[in-house]
């Protein structure tokens, strides 16, 4: 009886086991329905867990009291009471739509919702829209506050950023760039997981002394506990390059320009040619960019490993950028209490340049030369007496032999290390090494107009730095009921060391480029040896209480070998605060108002970046500086002369920066930031010009102060969020005004030129003489003259210099982002515009000369101007043309400052996610087909070909134009 009795006990306990465990399966996915793999889930309270493979699929033993965690680094946890469910499916969040996604600042990571500063932060998604490698291209419109620009479409070429207006003469303007928490560092966009944009002292400062122009940190890629998961993004398109409103002269057209003025008109026959040069120079180019990446680990050690394949040909022919770039980083928790990173970048670059002026001859050569001979061989101008074209000369001959080429390798390695020493206390430190080599070389051969002088030229220049850093961390946190507390300390050194080599010889054999073949060196050869040193300290208190006030306050201790032996280091300091309104009771429950924070910022930072005038990149213009060199040696003995004074007292120039901050939420769908800030850069440094008698041309000092006030503004919206279609947008504009506020020793003006450094102007008012139109009664150039009765002249020497009120810096810019998506199709169209600046076009000086140069071909007048012809026309824009030119009307003036505002269509996106039941088959969990179009349409009034220019400067001159892409590709997941 007792044996039946345990028996049916027995069967009695499987059953009731079998009634509480059970398979629970389902399949993760995340916002935009792909599957997730790699994700983990785990029966809370024990030690069962999986995790989802390659089609996000799980399946977990559970019984109904239990409790699924899906856990994955970048997403949102959940949590789902089991109950008498058998199939559980999740759709996970991605980290960076939500207030509460973790952001880089400075030296450690904060929630959003806990930021005092303003800190903007863009996906890699968003960046690598466009098609480039280049940082400024890629941010431009995509962050407020952030103005990026550049000045050529040369893929070789690089951009200018600036954050919150130029606040500087001579240092540098351009932002610290932060790579994976440790300064400077290399990287591939395509490894980009986000850019954050530091703004404000409060988020800056801990960067000290090369703050003062924003911080911009880089995060990289990183692996994620799972499968190891494969993603292939190749794209392949064509570029043409763009030329706006801009059109040359065909012979023809140049033909009956010229008869209305040369005295002797031009021969019939020269319209039996009719090159266009601009054709000639420009061409169809292709673009590439193809990457291959691995990802994936386990919960203690997680991996990414890419590779990158880059190539851009320039729309100028003989010239393209090639860029090979490889990337590991590897994560691992080698101990309970000790972490490793690990990271590994190289990149190596190609670059071909175009050696012979072909942009420029494409502007000015005359259509009335041939470009080729009677056989299709480049013609040789100086074989050709009836050659037209004032510089006689024809780049496709020399393109024939000449080449001008460039090649680096940069190689960058981080070992970081976490150790938990007490449970809130972390003891770090992050360690970077980068070494960079790079050779560039040119050669002119005879046979070439530009090598025929010296019967052939080559030149060679080696280059190799190592820039060594350490960086040394303490951390402290804790955790007192409502009461949140965060100490960091921070002691860091950087060393850089940099030489270079050069050499140019002459006298070479047709066809033979080694520098052994030459028979003579032009010059002495060049050497140089750099090197500086930073060592910085630096201490920051975060505090906060019931998840509503937030407190920062940092100071920074920092000692630079630029400086001046009496003033070699500089305090700084930080501080801000803010408030989430929205957490208190009398908001919590409102559903109009769903989230409002005020933020204030005060602090100092300082820039050490100098621009050098000599060679030296600013490194040691503190010093006393002597040359040694053959010009000086006597007797075969080697000299040395005297060329910079020293300055012992030489010190940072230090921005002080106000910010106020206002961040809030519309019914959970839209998101709006707003801030005011006011930065006030002083102690300037700048090249002080010295009178001949001291036997100097320069001194460098701390000079003055210039202020630049602004508003930004960021706005989010989920328009649309339906099962099937979804609809966001995202709109950012900034307004910035400069001024300068001081000058030292009693002065007005530092810097002489078309843009001077005045007191009490804008630094980038331009100050010229005004352009008062053209005479109706003779057709001569008008000039203001302020000192004459009838307030102009037609003699420009006598033209008054004044400010104009024009800036070559914008009033606003800014960017709009519409972003759809219907069930498997996606669509996406960005705009970024700039207003406000005035573009100086210093081409015109060359084609639109009223006949000066009358070997040079000429602009088609643009839209509504009109050339004066008849006594009395009073519509007249241009002054009669005359040979030899209509007094000096070409000469600097407002007449050639245009408006460079402009509205561009910079990308538009069109992609189709296939179907995963497609896939399934071929093992590839997800798939994605797009077309690209960049720089589709640009909306101007600038009669050049692009209102683009570095903002910087504010300058046009025969301008590369930037390229119209269209680009197909295709992005696998397996």
């Amino acid at each position: 009886m007792k044996k039946i009795l345990l028996m049916i006990s027995f069967i009695a306990c499987i059953f009731v086991v079998k009634a509480q465990n059970r398979t629970i399966s389902g399949t993760v996915t995340d916002s935009k329905k792909l599957p997730l793999p790699g994700i983990t889930v785990t029966v809370l309270g024990t030690k069962t867990a999986v995790q989802t493979d390659a089609n996000g699929k799980y399946a977990i033993s559970a019984d109904d009291k239990n409790t699924l965690e899906f856990k994955a680094l970048g997403f949102t946890t959940q949590t789902i009471k089991v109950g008498t469910n058998t199939s559980v499916n999740v759709s996970l969040v991605d980290q960076s739509t939500e207030l509460d996604a973790v952001t880089v600042v400075g030296y450690t990571t904060k929630k959003k919702s806990e930021i005092s500063s303003a800190v903007t932060t863009v996906s890699g998604a968003q960046l690598n829209d466009v098609t480039s490698v280049n940082l400024g291209n890629l941010l431009q419109g995509k962050a407020p506050g952030v103005v990026a620009s550049s000045a050529s479409g040369d893929p070789t070429a690089g951009s200018s950023v600036v954050v919150r207006g130029v606040g500087s003469i001579n240092a540098g303007t351009g932002p610290l760039i932060v790579v994976d928490g440790n300064i400077g560092g290399t990287y591939n966009p395509s490894d980009v997981d986000n850019i954050t944009i530091l703004r404000d002292a409060a988020a800056t400062g801990l960067y000290g002394s090369r703050a003062a122009n924003g911080v911009i940190i880089v995060t990289t890629k990183k692996g994620k506990a799972g499968e190891t998961r494969f993603s292939l993004n190749a794209t392949i398109g064509i570029a043409k390059a763009t030329t706006g409103n801009f059109k040359l002269m065909d012979a023809q057209q140049l033909y009956d320009y010229q008869k209305s003025f040369f005295t002797t008109p031009p021969a019939a026959s020269v319209l039996n040619t009719n090159t266009n040069w601009w054709n000639e120079a420009f061409r169809t180019a292709m673009v590439n960019n193809h990457t291959l990446t691995a990802s994936g680990g386990s919960e203690k050690t997680q991996f990414y490993i890419s590779g990158n394949y880059f190539k851009e040909e320039g729309t100028l022919i003989n010239n393209d950028k090639t860029q090979y770039s490889l990337r590991a980083n590897l994560t691992s928790q080698l101990t309970k209490k000790l972490k490793l990173t690990a990271l590994l970048s190289g990149i190596v670059i190609n670059d071909n340049y175009n050696p012979e002026s072909a942009v420029y001859q494409a502007y000015l050569n005359m259509p009335y030369d041939p470009a080729y001979n009677a056989d299709a061989s480049p013609t040789d101008p100086r074989n050709i007496p009836s050659w037209k074209g004032r510089d006689r000369s024809n780049f496709l001959q020399s393109l024939q032999y000449n080449y001008s080429k460039a090649r680096s390798y940069t190689t960058t390695g981080d070992i970081n290390l976490d150790y938990d020493l007490l449970k809130n206390l972390t003891i770090s430190s992050y360690n970077r090494a980068t070494i960079a080599s790079g050779r560039s070389n040119s050669y002119a051969d005879r046979r070439s107009q530009s090598g025929a002088a010296n019967l052939g030229t080559v030149s060679l220049n080696n280059t190799f730095s190592t820039t060594l850093l350490s960086s040394n961390r303490i951390k402290y946190n804790v955790n007192l009921g409502n009461h949140s507390l965060s100490v960091l300390g921070v002691a860091e050194i950087e060393g850089y060391k940099y030489d270079a080599s050069g050499i140019t010889a002459k006298g070479l054999p047709a066809g033979l480029d080694g520098i052994n073949t030459a028979t003579e060196i032009n010059n002495k050869p060049t050497g140089r040896y750099d090197q500086y040193q930073n060592i910085k300290y630096l201490a920051q208190a975060d505090y906060s209480y019931q998840g509503k006030y937030y407190l920062v306050g940092s100071v920074v201790n920092e000692y630079s070998s630029r400086f001046g032996k009496n003033n070699p280091a500089a305090t700084f300091y930080q501080g801000g605060a803010s408030w989430i309104l929205s957490n208190e009771d009398f908001l919590k429950s409102n559903t109009t108002l769903t989230f409002l924070k005020l933020r204030v910022s005060l602090g100092t930072t300082g820039n050490q970046n100098f621009r050098a005038d000599n060679n030296l990149d600013g490194l040691y213009e503190s010093l006393g500086l002597y040359n040694l060199n053959a010009s000086a040696s006597y007797n075969n003995q080697t000299g040395a002369f005297p060329t910079q004074i020293v300055n012992p007292d030489l010190t940072w120039e230090k921005s002080r920066a106000y910010n106020l901050g206002l961040d809030f939420g519309l019914f959970k769908r839209i998101d709006i930031t707003i801030d005011a800030y006011d930065k006030r850069n002083s102690d300037l440094l700048f090249a002080v010009p010295l009178p001949a008698t001291v036997g100097y041309r320069t001194i460098r000092r701390n000079v003055g102060a210039v202020r630049n006030r602004g508003i930004e503004f960021t706005i989010n919206s989920r328009n649309i969020q339906q099962k099937d279609f979804n609809w966001e947008t995202s709109f950012n504009m900034s307004f910035n005004r400069n001024k300068v506020m001081e000058l030292n020793q009693g002065l007005l003006v530092v810097n002489s030129g078309t843009q001077p450094i005045a007191l009490g102007h804008d630094m980038d008012e331009w100050y010229m003489q005004k352009w008062a139109g053209v005479n109706p009664a003779d057709g001569k150039p008008l000039w203001e003259k302020l000192d004459d009765p009838t307030g102009v002249t037609s003699t420009y020497n006598q033209a008054t210099r004044q400010y104009t009120g024009k800036s070559s810096a914008p009033k606003f810019s800014g960017g709009l982002t519409n972003t759809l998506a219907y069930k498997n199709f996606t669509l996406s169209a960005f705009l970024n515009f700039v207003y406000g600046n005035w573009v100086y076009n210093d081409s015109r000086f060359y084609f639109d000369n009223d006949g000066v140069y009358e070997s040079y071909n000429q602009q088609v007048l643009p839209k509504g101007s009109v050339r004066w012809t008849t006594p009395g026309q009073t519509d007249a824009t241009h002054p009669q043309a005359k040979f030899g030119g209509n007094l000096q009307s070409h000469q600097s003036s407002t007449r050639f400052l245009e408006d460079g505002s402009y509205l561009r269509l910079r990308n538009v996106t069109i992609g189709y996610n296939l179907p995963t039941n497609w896939l399934k088959k071929a093992s590839i969990n997800a798939a994605r087909l797009y077309v690209s179009g960049d720089n589709l349409f640009t909306a101007t009034k600038f009669s050049g070909v692009d209102p683009e220019v570095d903002l910087t400067g504010g300058i046009s001159s025969f301008r590369y134009p930037t390229s119209r892409r269209f680009v197909f590709g295709v992005n696998l997941t397996f």
